[in-house]
């Protein structure tokens, strides 16, 4: 596969030009060696994606969105992960989807595009047919879509920020929300909403667009512009997984902010507005009572539930 796309990086919007293949760490805190975390059927994603046999997900370690508050901070900022090569990394997703897991789930892919284009293209050239996900920060540059969606089945962004002051103050970037709502227009544009829309995971989807939420403990009105603007946007139809499972991370005790879980009062407020809205296909989570799908990816299986 062809490297070239490393050596002076711009595969995410903080267009960093490290020379990634040269051993320089870009923002995503990465080089041109691909790292992954963790490869596996998983029962944590909405049952879109889940059905009834799990997610084949691959995680791949760093990030370019660096929320400090990221609940895979492990493998986001703390470098968990092993080195694999892109031969490796297609027969790791071979065995994956011939396991019988209803798609390949591609977690914050961006900063390793070439290898998982590579990837994608190997697959389809050995005849191996199972849908795919680009599950992401929704931090993506908007440019750069229509090339995922060449590979790419369905998009799961998040869209985390509507206030630029906590995007600047949580990832970095003020200029957020612009950057993932040009990105989600161009993800609908393309591939639609996601379908079938089965909330039971009988009929898992094949194509389209979900967006998730992640409430937030103290913002609840970045919530609140979050819900207004995708419904302005993109109207009622549009599907949604508004997450309520916050865990506060080692860093937000740190910083004494984001240190603790969202309460049920913020919960109904945004319950209530999701309603108010009309949004017709939502997974709307419940404060969960256990950290089964909190991850910790210092065990073979990072993820309690999925032992369940």
């Amino acid at each position: 596969m062809n490297l070239e796309r490393y050596c002076d990086c711009h595969l995410c919007p903080r267009a960093c030009g490290a020379d990634r293949v040269g051993g320089k760490v870009g923002v995503c805190r990465q080089t041109a060696t691909c790292r992954i975390s963790s490869a596996g059927p998983h029962y944590g994603e909405e049952p879109s994606f889940t059905g009834t046999s799990g997610s084949g997900t691959i995680f791949f370690s760093g990030c370019s969105c660096r929320c400090f508050f990221c609940q895979n901070y492990q493998i986001s900022a703390g470098g968990m992960g092993w080195d694999i090569v892109p031969a490796e990394l297609v027969q790791t997703a071979r065995s994956l989807a011939l396991s019988g897991v209803h798609n390949l789930n591609f977690v914050t892919p961006d900063y390793f595009w070439p290898h998982i284009q590579h990837l994608c293209r190997e697959l389809k050239k050995e005849g191996v047919s199972i849908p795919t996900i680009f599950n992401s920060s929704g931090y993506q540059r908007p440019d750069l879509v229509e090339e995922y969606a060449e590979c790419i089945d369905m998009f799961m962004p998040d869209f985390k920020f509507a206030q630029p002051a906590l995007a600047r103050e949580c990832m970095g970037d003020e200029l957020y929300s612009n950057i993932a709502l040009n990105a989600l227009r161009k993800m609908v544009e393309l591939k639609g909403f996601l379908d079938p829309w089965d909330p039971t995971g009988a009929c898992p989807a094949l194509r389209g667009v979900l967006v998730r939420h992640l409430i937030l403990p103290g913002h609840v009105e970045n919530s609140l512009e979050v819900l207004r603007l995708l419904r302005e946007e993109f109207g009622k139809l549009l599907p949604l997984s508004v997450m309520s499972q916050f865990h506060p991370v080692p860093e937000c005790v740190e910083r004494k902010h984001l240190d603790r879980r969202i309460t049920r009062e913020e919960h109904e407020k945004v319950r209530n507005l999701v309603y108010e809205l009309g949004f017709q296909h939502v997974y709307l989570q419940e404060i969960p009572n256990s950290a089964d799908f909190l991850p910790d990816f210092s065990l073979e299986e990072p993820f309690e539930g999925n032992r369940k």
